[in-house]
C-alpha cells in the first residue's frame, strides 16, 4: 500500500494527514497534530474519524529552535513506520499559501519551483516561509521521495479583472499588485462536497464562509470563484485572530509619520497585533471571547459578525444573488453563535435561520421557507491536498 503523507504548518504548529493511495483516489487513515513545537511539543494521533488515539509530549529541549519543525516531522515518520510496518511513504503532499498567477495547478517540486515559490514570502510573510521550511524538511528526511506543492491562491484564478486589479497604475497591475484570494484548498474542497450533494448545489450562487483565526469568503458562480474577501496578501478582508482585515491605507502612513514605525514594526501591527486581538486586549481565540464578560471582547465579537455581514453583502453583488450560504473552517463549523449572530443581519437576503437545528450543528441549519439554503460543512484541506497529490502522482 502506498502511502501520502500530507504537510501544512505554521510558525509554531504542524498539521499533517496520512492516506492510502490507489492510483487517483486516496482514502485517510490518520492525522497527526503537533503544537506549540518552539517550546514544550505536544503531539496527538487521531484516527480518521478525528478520535483521539495517542497524545504525546515529546522532549525536544536538546534540539535547535530552527529544527523543531523537521525534529516534529520525524516524529511523525517514525510513528508512520512502526505503525506500518508493511507500508511505505511514497509522496509528501504539501500546502503552500501562495502561488501567485504563476501557478494554476499542483506541482511537483524541483529547485526551480522553490526558487520562485521563494520569491513570494514577501506576499504571504505569515505562512510562505513555514511553508517552504517543512518542505526543505522532508527533503533531508527522505530526499529520494516527491514532494507536491498544492497552492491556496489556484482556485481563485480566473476571476474577472474588475475584482481582481485595484485602481492604481497599470504597471503596478502588470507587475503582480493585484488580489489573489486565499483559503483555495479549503473552498475547492466544500465545492466537491456541494457537487457530492447534487440536486443543483453545485451550481447555486453560493458564498463559502471559511472562519476562524484566519477568516475569508469566497463568492462561488457555477462552481467557480468569482469574488473574495482577501487581496493581494492573507491580510485582507475580515477582521481575524490577529490581522486587522481591511484597512483604509491611510492609517499606515500615518503610523509611519506620527509614530515612527518602520515596515516590519508595521507587518507586526498588520498581522499579530490587530484583528479580535487588539479590538479585546484579551485574545485571538473566538471561545475566549465568548466566554468572556469584557465589553472589549464583546466589541470584538460584534465586529467580527458586522463586518462578516457586510462582506456577504458584498458578494452577494458580486453574484448579483444569493442562493446558498455555507460556513465551514474551525468557527464556521463550530460556533453556533456566532453563526446566528451572522444571519440575524442578513434577513433582508432571504436568509432565516432554524434555531434548533444551528444550534445543534446540523447539515442544513435554515429554514424549509427561506430564499437562502444555509450549510454547515465541515472543510479538509488535507484531503484536497492528498487528492491532488495522487493525481499528480497519476500523471507523472
Amino acid at each position: 500500500m502506498g502511502l501520502v503523507l500530507t504537510v501544512n504548518g505554521g510558525s509554531s504548529s504542524l498539521k499533517c494527514a496520512l492516506f492510502s493511495r490507489h492510483e487517483k483516489k486516496v482514502e485517510p487513515l490518520y492525522q497527526f497534530k503537533l503544537g506549540n513545537i518552539l517550546n514544550t511539543p505536544v503531539m496527538k494521533v487521531l484516527s480518521s474519524e478525528g478520535k483521539t488515539l495517542e497524545k504525546l509530549e515529546p522532549d525536544m529541549t536538546s534540539i535547535e529552535v530552527d529544527d523543531r519543525h523537521q525534529a516534529c516531522l520525524n516524529l511523525v515518520i517514525q510513528w508512520v513506520r512502526k505503525q506500518l510496518p508493511d507500508s511505505r511513504i511514497c509522496a509528501f503532499g504539501h500546502r503552500v499559501v501562495h502561488g501567485a498567477e504563476a501557478f494554476s495547478d499542483p506541482v511537483m517540486i524541483t529547485p526551480d519551483i522553490m526558487k520562485a515559490l521563494e520569491e513570494l514570502i514577501p506576499l504571504a510573510p505569515l505562512h510562505q516561509p513555514y511553508n517552504l521550511k517543512l518542505i526543505r524538511a522532508c527533503q533531508q528526511l527522505e530526499p529520494e521521495l516527491p514532494q507536491i506543492a498544492c497552492f491556496d491562491t489556484m482556485f481563485h484564478i480566473g476571476q474577472p479583472q474588475v475584482e481582481r486589479h485595484y485602481a492604481i497604475p497599470r504597471k503596478y497591475t502588470e507587475a503582480g499588485i493585484h488580489r489573489y484570494g486565499f483559503h483555495g484548498l479549503s473552498y475547492e474542497y466544500i465545492q466537491r462536497s456541494l457537487e457530492q450533494i447534487g440536486k443543483g448545489a453545485e451550481s447555486d450562487n453560493t458564498i463559502i464562509c471559511h472562519l476562524g483565526a484566519g477568516a475569508s469568503m469566497c463568492a462561488v458562480r457555477q462552481g467557480r470563484s468569482i469574488a473574495s474577501s482577501m487581496g493581494f496578501t492573507a491580510v485582507d478582508g475580515l477582521p481575524m485572530g490577529s490581522r486587522t482585515g481591511n484597512i483604509d491605507p491611510g492609517v499606515l502612513l500615518y503610523l509611519q509619520r506620527h509614530y515612527g514605525m518602520d515596515t516590519d514594526q508595521l507587518e507586526n501591527f498588520l498581522y499579530k497585533e490587530s484583528g479580535w486581538l487588539g479590538v479585546s486586549g484579551i485574545s485571538s481565540d473566538m471561545i475566549a471571547l465568548e466566554q468572556s464578560d469584557q465589553p472589549e471582547a464583546e466589541e470584538a465579537v460584534a465586529m467580527f459578525a458586522y463586518r462578516a455581514a457586510l462582506e456577504i453583502g458584498r458578494l452577494s453583488a458580486a453574484l448579483q444573488g444569493l442562493d446558498q450560504l455555507v460556513f465551514t473552517g474551525g468557527v464556521g463549523e463550530n460556533d453556533s453563535k456566532l453563526r446566528k449572530r451572522i444571519c440575524d443581519q442578513l434577513e433582508w437576503l432571504g436568509v432565516k435561520l432554524n434555531k434548533s437545528a444551528n444550534k445543534e450543528g446540523e447539515a442544513i441549519i435554515s429554514k424549509a421557507s427561506a430564499k437562502v439554503i444555509v450549510r454547515v460543512i465541515p472543510t479538509n484541506e488535507e484531503a484536497m491536498i492528498a487528492l491532488h497529490t495522487g493525481e499528480v502522482l497519476a500523471e507523472s
